[in-house]
């Protein structure tokens, strides 16, 4: 079974709102306006822009293998 990019997430408590993702992104899926919510339907699924300029790492990506849905836990490996 392949695991793929389900969606990506913004850590609230990591994110500076200094807004570095929403220029780099070539969609617009990052809004530009405070809390910076994400439009999963318009990122590009190879895309890694705003996860590498995030200075923060208050971006990362939740994958699915399946239906089950892989969250990463606060150790840094996926949820079982």
């Amino acid at each position: 079974m392949m695991v793929s990019r389900d969606h990506l997430v913004r850590h609230p408590d990591r994110c500076t709102h200094n807004g570095i993702c929403i220029p780099v992104c070539p969609t617009g899926a990052w809004l530009s306006t405070p809390p910076f919510k994400f439009d999963s339907s318009r990122c590009l699924e190879t895309c890694r822009l705003c996860l590498d300029a995030c200075p923060s790492q208050a971006i990362y990506v939740v994958f699915r293998k399946g239906s089950k849905v892989l969250e990463p836990t606060k150790n840094g490996s996926e949820q079982k």
